[in-house]
């Protein structure tokens, strides 16, 4: 393969930093054929052994997004609960979803039982499934925000609940729920470094053996 030109790289750098988790959406909806294509980069990730374990769940219906967005709201009261002080003012302050104004919300599984692949490379590490459902998630990010959309990516969750709620097959576990649409503003800085909860590393942390 030749090597890519500069502009290129430079163009890729760029969608890198510009590459945000986005909690402040316009309620705007997102043409279907953008969404679909944005699935579509999942098929380009690399899978351990090719097994390609992602499996999505579109969580568009009133009720299911309902107990979604209840199930984010019961696990952040949780997780405030776990914090004094100043860190408390400072979390409850936080805004860590968009699922209520994102038109899209997408749950993202890995089906740990698949027989595609014949299990090379997961006998010894059964959790490559997972982090190649994460390499997916990656590509599907950077794509969205080629298109000008946003992604937000919500942690502060119940999984084992929400697979119920979403009726997800017992050999699937959760991985991402992500919250798509097109974002009130991009910022090259983190929302979490904005709002004083952490600052990024000055360096990468190396060493040698």
């Amino acid at each position: 393969m030749d090597a890519f030109s500069d502009e290129f790289r430079a163009g890729l750098t760029d969608l890198m930093r510009w590459r945000r988790d986005v909690r402040q959406f316009r309620t705007d909806p997102v043409e279907e054929a953008l969404v679909l294509e944005c699935l579509s980069t999942l098929s380009l990730a690399p899978s351990v052994g090719l097994s390609e374990p992602w499996r999505v769940i579109r969580v568009r219906s009133a009720i299911a997004r309902a107990a979604a967005l209840d199930n984010f709201q019961t696990a952040n009261a949780d997780a405030l609960a776990g914090y004094d002080g100043d860190q408390a003012t400072l979390y409850a302050s936080l805004k860590l979803s968009g699922m209520a104004e994102a038109p899209e919300n997408i749950a993202i599984f890995c089906d740990d039982t698949t027989p595609k692949g014949a299990g090379l490379g997961a006998a010894s590490m059964p959790e490559m499934r997972r982090y190649s459902v994460v390499g997916a998630v990656t590509l599907m990010w950077l794509h969205a925000r080629t298109l000008g959309l946003g992604i937000g990516w919500v942690s502060v969750l119940d999984p084992a609940r929400l697979c119920r709620d979403l009726d997800a097959p017992e050999s699937w576990s959760l991985v991402a729920y992500l919250c798509l649409g097109w974002p009130r503003d991009v910022s090259l800085t983190p929302e979490l470094e904005t709002m004083g909860w952490e600052a990024r590393a000055a360096t990468l942390h190396i060493e040698d053996r």
